[in-house]
């Protein structure tokens, strides 16, 4: 039966090394919208651990938790060579004062986090401010993540639509929502890079919500300018990590949900063509 357990060999796989990886990087959601107890991470981690890299607690859950059982989430996620993010929570302690920041990163490095997510946009500090943020991390001896969210108005999305060869089709109204300059976007997060950050997430989820609509422009110049292993992108569903992969190689590090870790290896490691629904389903058992 030992031969169904090692389909997966990172040391023939060039492009997927073993952990902890530089690129390639799966990173997962933790506790929030769904209740993982220790029993499921325990059983994920044994099954998927190796082709899970971080463990980021989103929405600030972590928070809402008692610090014993935040303590053992953490030490299981360390025993599988898996990091653990705080996601994005600073921005809620401007209200506590000035050294406050300072104390979240030394509590987080006492409770064992290996990195803090820094949301650029809830944050809403200058940018001098920001970079102070990452270098105090960094100074602390943990990993930085600056978050950043990429804005654009979804009426430059073309519509598909059915009509008659000649029919008119109005086009879509401008919305009122805002704009984000992407090249703006971009040199804040390289002088993020220069200040020590250790990789850059983009909340694309208005990017790519819809493989069928994906702004591949902004995406490529995204990664053209700050690099492949210096991003990491949400991937909201099992389309858009598949249009990553195509797109751009088992190379490209991914924030999923836990449920599509495997669908999200084996489309690192294999040519699936198009349309599946999932790697695991029916069809993939067909001989």
């Amino acid at each position: 039966m030992s031969i169904y357990y090692t389909w997966k060999n990172f040391e023939d796989d060039e492009d997927r090394p073993e952990k902890p990886r530089r690129f390639g990087v799966t990173e997962i959601r933790g506790p929030n919208h769904t209740l993982l107890t220790q029993n499921v991470l325990q059983d994920m981690f044994e099954s998927m651990g190796q082709f899970v890299d971080g463990l980021k607690f989103s929405g600030g859950s972590h928070s809402l938790m008692p610090k014993s059982f935040l303590q053992q989430v953490i030490d299981m996620a360390h025993q599988h060579n898996v990091y653990v993010s705080t996601g994005d929570w600073a921005e809620h302690l401007h209200r506590r004062g000035p050294s406050a920041f300072k104390d979240y990163v030394e509590e987080c490095k006492l409770m064992g986090f290996d990195t803090i997510e820094l949301n650029v946009t809830s944050l809403e500090v200058p940018e001098e401010t920001f970079l102070r943020y990452v270098r105090l991390i960094k100074s602390g001896g943990l990993k930085a993540k600056p978050q950043f969210a990429v804005k654009f108005n979804k009426s430059d999305i073309p519509v598909g639509r059915d009509r008659a060869f000649g029919a008119y089709v109005p086009p879509s109204p401008r919305s009122t929502e805002f704009v984000e300059d992407v090249d703006l976007l971009i040199r804040r997060a390289e002088r993020c890079l220069e200040a020590g950050a250790d990789m850059i997430m983009i909340d694309a989820d208005d990017l790519c919500k819809h493989a069928d609509s994906v702004r591949a422009d902004i995406i490529a110049k995204v990664i053209g300018r700050l690099g492949l292993e210096k991003t990491m992108f949400e991937a909201s569903n099992a389309r858009a990590s598949e249009w990553f992969v195509k797109q751009y190689g088992p190379k490209v590090n991914l924030f999923v949900d836990h449920s599509q870790v495997m669908d999200l290896e084996c489309l690192r490691g294999r040519n699936l063509g198009k349309n599946h629904t999932s790697v695991l389903g029916s069809s993939y058992f067909l001989f």
